[in-house]
């Protein structure tokens, strides 16, 4: 079954692929034709279709073609004739205002031109600074189970305030308090609870409330130590409470609270309970939504009872457009709920808070160095104008790190820098006043620094103000003969593609491209193409023939005119070594490469590609004159001459036949990179009688040595042959095993007597090896 799958699996992924290719095709040519479109009618619609795309308002710009087609890409435009003052193509333009003093945050406004598809990009620079003047507002949950934690902050705060005056240049506190909105279903709203809610406890309570200012920002210790011992509780009856009505009305009600302008600003949270969200507020039949605004009357929040809670993004906005940092100190209980906060409010923190607050000290010490360590940059726009408007950030860290799409740099020190890349795009103009300035804040996360971003929407067109966007239709009668049409009597009216209408050409739309020109005798798609453009870009397409701009020559018109891109640095053509053709180098010498024709990794190692040069010098007698005189043969490597050539060790030696008798030695260094001749200044000469006598030498010492070897040979032979025949026994014992042993033919004559023979003995020969004999024997 797997084997029959494959197949099918194979046919899946050769249509994917197929269908992922049309996909690219058609994406390719949607972007070049963006601008190219019959429904294009004005500079504004031409325009809006991106940034690539640009208006030619030239007068008699394409006769007889569409209005559509003045518009195109700004190289298009040129190509097809029109004029560099007349092609509407406003830029993106970025202007700093670098007037506007500031100590952590620069610059502090930007003004950037923008149009539909253009994007601008700017860097945000910002520094921390090594001692804060700090104000810190205790917001404190007096409700009745934080009775243990309001009495040690009597002695918490004290402490608290001489720890940060060693991190601060200036510290300063206030004090406030919260409960919860006091209507039904929140609190008991009997007569006796509403004076006393804990009146059942038989303890002594004050009313609920949504939020009092107790105490302003001061430097008062004494005062602040006075108010909380002042402080009693109170009670409600659900488990959530009010903290997010009252943060608000703490961040925004900066006057009352004392905020200082140039002072970091800590807002303390102590609660253990978490708080209500905005839909809470109509189980008490409150539906106004929250606007945002300070409602302090006599230090009292006057609006608890008749508007929401807040939204969690409205009271992050407010945080934020305040530069203010929260600090939520909770019981471990609580801690998960408020952590969830972190993502949504920026420039917050979440600690636990021991019983008793015995560690607010130190929590409140770690978030401040926490917060200030953690660099964050957040964008506000009209959220009208949002989504036409599209922002990235890259952050540059101190610590080397860049991190694309990113707000955020951590572990900042004080006395660093972070820089922010911010790139901001327009996708498109709006429906109406598009002249209008859209207003964009960047804002650091608790700084009381920020830069203001004024983008101007270029939706318009100059030529629009002087009413001369393109060529106006006369109404006037028109002349019936139709030779004005014709570019000469022979050819056909508007070249045989288009129709004469009143004196003028209207040249035929096809789908191959466009068709104009005065007798409609130009188009942009019966011509080569190279890299996609017609004539390469650089010519017109005219009788399917291309005409080539200035500077330009070839079929294509893809050929530069200009041999500026051949110069070497020497300033020689292709390096002296070959010919610029179509703006490339062309080398003479096929053993050479390079762009221009400057490297030839064989050319400098033989002895005889230098033979030219060493003939120069010898021909301008190896003097001071001979190394100008030279250059041209020499321009390769350099000269120097020497008495003794064979003191030189490194290199290549080389012989210069200058006559028939003598020859010039020269050296030949490779090791540097460019090629050093060390010519010798003393010839050396050999004449022929000394050859032969040099020849006869050796031929006589050959032939002698050859002689002397053959009667050594001939001598041992016979010696050894002697030494055998004087001791033949001692020969046989030899073992055959013995590898020194040669076997060897040995004569013996045997007779065989019956009778006394005459003179007349019978001989037989017997040829035996050694061997067979030795055997006999034994």
């Amino acid at each position: 079954m797997t084997s029959c799958m494959r197949p099918y699996c194979d046919l899946i992924a050769v249509r994917m692929l197929l269908l992922l290719l049309v996909l690219v095709l058609v994406r390719s040519d949607s972007a070049e034709n963006r601008c190219l479109s019959s429904l294009i009618s004005t500079c504004e619609d031409c325009l809006r279709r991106g940034p690539e795309c640009a208006w030619c308002s030239q007068e008699r710009f394409l006769d007889g073609a569409h209005v559509s087609q003045r518009c195109g890409s700004v190289s298009d435009l040129r190509v097809r004739g029109c004029e560099e003052a007349f092609i509407e193509n406003p830029n993106v333009k970025v202007e700093v205002n670098a007037t506007i003093s500031s100590t952590q945050v620069s610059p502090r406004e930007i003004n950037i031109h923008l149009r539909p598809g253009g994007e601008a990009t700017f860097v945000i620079e910002v520094q921390q600074l090594e001692r804060y003047p700090v104000d810190l507002y205790y917001l404190v949950d007096v409700s009745a189970s934080m009775q243990d934690n309001l009495d040690q902050l009597k002695t918490a705060g004290l402490a608290l305030s001489h720890q940060m005056k060693e991190h601060s240049s200036d510290f300063r506190v206030g004090f406030g308090s919260f409960v919860d909105k006091p209507v039904s279903p929140y609190i008991d709203v009997h007569p006796s609870k509403l004076l006393n809610p804990c009146s059942d406890y038989e303890v002594h309570c004050r009313p609920a409330h949504g939020f009092i200012h107790v105490l302003p920002i001061t430097q008062n210790m004494t005062e602040f130590t006075r108010v909380i011992q002042e402080q009693r509780i109170s009670g409600n009856m659900d488990t959530p409470e009010g903290g997010f009505d009252a943060m608000l009305q703490a961040t925004v009600c900066q006057k009352d609270i004392g905020w200082r302008p140039e002072a970091k600003h800590l807002l303390l949270v102590m609660t253990d309970q978490p708080s209500h969200l905005a839909l809470d507020s109509k189980l008490a039949g409150i539906v106004v939504p929250h606007d945002g605004r300070c409602h302090l009357e006599d230090n009292i929040y006057s609006q608890t009872t008749t508007m929401e809670h807040p939204t969690i993004a409205q009271l992050a906005e407010k945080l934020l457009e305040n530069s203010v940092y929260s600090i939520f100190a909770v019981d471990q209980v609580q801690y998960q709920w408020y952590e969830d906060l972190l993502d949504l409010i920026p420039g917050s923190y979440v600690g636990r808070l021991f019983p008793k607050a015995s560690n607010l000290k130190d929590l409140v010490v770690h978030a401040y160095k926490k917060l200030l360590s953690d660099v964050e940059l957040q964008i506000g726009l009209e959220d009208a104008q949002a989504p036409r408007f599209w922002v990235n950030v890259t952050a540059f860290c101190p610590n080397g790190s860049t991190v694309s799409g990113s707000t955020k740099c951590s572990s900042v020190q004080p006395k660093q820098t972070v820089f922010f890349k911010v790139t901001v795009g327009m996708s498109c103009c709006p429906a109406e006043g598009g002249d209008q300035d859209v207003l964009m804040s960047v804002r650091p996360v608790g700084f009381n620094e920020s830069v203001t971003v004024r983008i101007r929407q270029d939706c318009g067109c100059g030529c629009t103000e002087t009413g001369r966007c393109h060529d106006d239709a006369g109404p006037s009668a028109c002349p019936t003969e139709t030779d004005v049409c014709r570019a000469d009597r022979s050819e056909p009216v508007c070249s045989g593609r288009g129709a004469c209408k009143c004196g003028t050409c209207v040249c035929d739309s096809s789908r191959l491209g466009n068709i104009y020109g005065k007798f409609c005798e130009m188009d942009d798609f019966s011509c080569p193409y190279v890299k996609g453009l017609v004539c390469g870009g650089h010519g017109q397409c005219v009788s399917s023939e291309c005409v080539c701009l200035p500077g330009w020559t070839g079929e294509t018109c893809d050929c530069p005119a200009s041999t500026e891109s051949c110069v070497s640095d020497d300033g020689l053509i292709c390096s002296g070594w070959g010919k610029c053709v179509c703006g490339e180098c062309v080398c003479d010498d096929s053993r050479r490469s390079g762009a221009l024709c400057e490297k030839c990794p064989i050319c400098d190692s033989s002895c005889q590609s230098h033979w030219s040069c060493v003939n120069c010098h010898l021909s301008n007698g190896l003097g001071s004159d001979a190394y100008q005189l030279c250059n041209r043969s020499c321009a390769a490597s350099s000269v120097e001459y020497v008495d003794d050539i064979t003191e030189l060790v490194r290199g290549k030696y080389c012989l210069y036949p200058s006559s028939e008798k003598c020859q010039y030695r020269f050296l030949m260094d490779l090791a540097s990179e460019r090629p050093q001749l060390h010519i010798s200044r003393h010839p050396v000469c050999v004449w022929s009688r000394r050859y032969f006598k040099t020849f006869l030498s050796a031929f006589l010492l050959t032939v002698t040595l050859g002689i002397g070897m053959l009667a050594a040979v001939r001598q041992l032979l016979r010696a050894r042959n002697c030494s055998w025949r004087s001791n033949p026994e001692q020969q046989f014992e030899r073992s055959p095993k013995d590898p020194s042993y040669v076997p060897t033919t040995n004569e013996k004559t045997i007779t065989y007597r019956s009778d006394r023979l005459p003179n007349h003995p019978v001989e037989m020969h017997s040829h035996m090896p050694k061997m067979l004999l030795s055997d006999a024997w034994q």
